[in-house]
């Protein structure tokens, strides 16, 4: 593979300098947690359904069982402690979370925070509940390895991913299937518009979505099971891709390892810039959920190409360098390994730019040259595309060629329709087949692809390091790194106080007798190299 001779000093200052930057982050998030991640620990405990008195009509507009247990102990005795301890001294022998769910739904329960003898075996119950759905996800985690032992894997790099996704799960079965045959290897069911600012999340099979499908724990099962059949059909693990982001992040991260997902969205950010959540509920949020997904073999996905759609490709190039560091660090923090970072950027420069093709090379080798490891995601054209249906498919050949020549490892297929209609199964077989000829006629060409050191490519590469590097000490610098680089738009050209947004009032400090059964047994399996 074609890598670029990145000065090794120059990227080991970045690195150094991106571990600055978010440790201010990490800390916060060691010292508080939220309302999502309690009641991901109780989904985890095996807590499922929804209140049946509460909501008219949709099963998915209920309210979870979940959140009404987290808000009773919140309201009861706070969250200060966690939600474990109180919810498991409340459980009588023989009684079920569902029970006491139901005690909480007829105003029965009663909550407190249990100490000495009291507290230890609250402790113990919590740990045993938590622990069996870890084994869960553990299990799946084997399950998959097995599954890709026998179908085995896509027989070439990229992987190429395809979004499906009408609204109604049982709709998109059959599209995600079809494209599967077409040859797509990684299937991103879409989540209907919005859900990212509910603080709950939907239950059961949903048939009503809009502009995506919502994303449930019934909706995971159904799909995957769908895509296992299709794998069997093929020959090849077909991979299933969610979104772990928004208000209930850490909920989902659990979801999706109960269900065995196989990618999850997880980025440092999206949510704060481009959702206006607020920074502090989700950094805590991130942290918890992306434990999960180091647990569950998760490859999450990074969304540094966002950034690209609000700020200039070649101007702001920089920060998606310095976006993609921070979401390392962050990521190896909370445990993930090289092989699950899906590190995002994205061939969004103005195709009028003089050069830009060359200018998009010298992104995506600077992305492969500082992550040798990682899966990348290299993302298409969205911003210019015109609705010139013939511009927009060359278009997106010169993106697949830039994805075979530069060595990415996950490639998202460009629609010649994007943004100017949700693509018929006639498009995604015409964006298919433009992959399909890229892959097979030039898909080794990385093998002769060398840019010459101190020609146009590598200074470019150079000069954006250099930059992102430059950006990093400014963050670094600050007593509130990470935290007031977003308020400053630093990214995406979008400020984010951190006061402002959506949920932070889910956001708890906790105290010293604080405990999370799942964190301290996620905790135990962290490796942070």
């Amino acid at each position: 593979m074609s890598t670029l001779d990145l000065d090794p000093t120059l990227v080991a200052r970045a690195r150094e300098l991106a571990a600055r930057a978010a440790q201010p982050v990490i800390d916060l998030a060691s010292r508080h947690t939220t309302v999502s991640v309690e009641r991901a620990v109780l989904r985890l405990a095996g807590l499922t359904g929804t209140d049946p008195v509460t909501g008219e009509g949709r099963l998915e507009d209920r309210v979870p069982w979940a959140n009404r247990v987290v808000d009773a102990v919140r309201d009861q005795v706070g969250l200060e402690s966690g939600a474990a301890l109180p919810v498991w001294h409340a459980l009588a022998p023989g009684r079920t979370l569902q029970q006491l769910a139901e005690d909480v739904g007829a105003g029965t329960a009663r909550f407190e925070i249990p100490t000495g003898a009291d507290a230890d075996r609250a402790r113990v119950a919590a740990r045993d509940a938590a622990a069996a759905g870890i084994a869960r996800i553990d299990a799946n985690r084997r399950r998959r390895e097995e599954l890709v032992a026998t179908h085995g894997d896509p027989p070439r790099r990229p992987w190429i991913y395809l979004i499906v996704a009408t609204g109604d799960i049982h709709e998109d079965i059959p599209q995600a299937q079809a494209a599967a045959r077409a040859g797509a290897d990684v299937i991103a069911v879409i989540r209907s518009t919005g859900q990212s600012l509910l603080d709950y999340v939907p239950e059961g099979a949903t048939r009503t979505g809009y502009a995506g499908t919502y994303a449930t724990q019934e909706n995971f099962r159904l799909m995957r099971a769908a895509l296992d059949d299709v794998s069997a059909e093929l020959g090849r693990y077909v991979r299933l891709t969610n979104y772990a982001s928004g208000l209930c992040m850490p909920e989902i991260a659990v979801l999706a390892g109960l269900e065995r997902l196989d990618m999850m969205l997880n980025d440092a950010m999206y949510g704060i810039l481009f959702r206006d959540i607020n920074p502090r509920r989700t950094f805590v949020d991130q942290r918890f959920s992306r434990m999960v997904h180091a647990r569950a073999g998760i490859i999450i996905n990074t969304g540094e190409d966002n950034y690209l759609t609000t700020a200039d490709a070649v101007d702001e190039a920089h920060t998606v360098t310095v976006s993609q560091l921070l979401n390392e660090t962050l990521a190896k923090e909370a445990g993930l390994e090289d092989w699950q970072l899906g590190l995002g950027h994205a061939f969004e420069i103005d195709p009028g730019v003089p050069e830009s093709f060359r200018l998009e090379l010298a992104h995506a080798l600077l992305a492969r040259g500082l992550f040798p490891d990682a899966p990348l995601k290299w993302m298409p054209p969205t911003k210019h595309m015109t609705g010139d249906v013939f511009r927009g498919y060359l278009l997106d050949g010169f993106f697949n060629l830039a994805g075979a020549l530069t060595g990415q490892g996950i490639l998202l297929v460009g629609m010649m329709t994007e943004a100017v209609v949700t693509p018929w199964l006639s498009d995604r077989d015409l964006a298919l087949r433009n992959v399909r000829y890229v892959l097979n006629s030039a898909g080794n060409l990385a093998e002769d692809f060398a840019p010459p050191p101190g020609g146009f490519i590598d200074r470019r590469a150079h000069t954006v390091l250099s930059e992102a590097v430059g950006l990093l000490e400014k963050i670094a610098d600050h007593p509130e790194g990470l935290i007031q680089a977003i308020a400053d738009g630093t990214f995406g050209i979008t400020k984010r106080p951190a006061d402002g947004g959506k949920g932070l009032d889910g956001v708890v400090a906790t105290g010293p007798d604080a405990y999370n059964p799942a964190l301290e047994l996620l905790e135990e399996g962290v490796s942070r190299a």
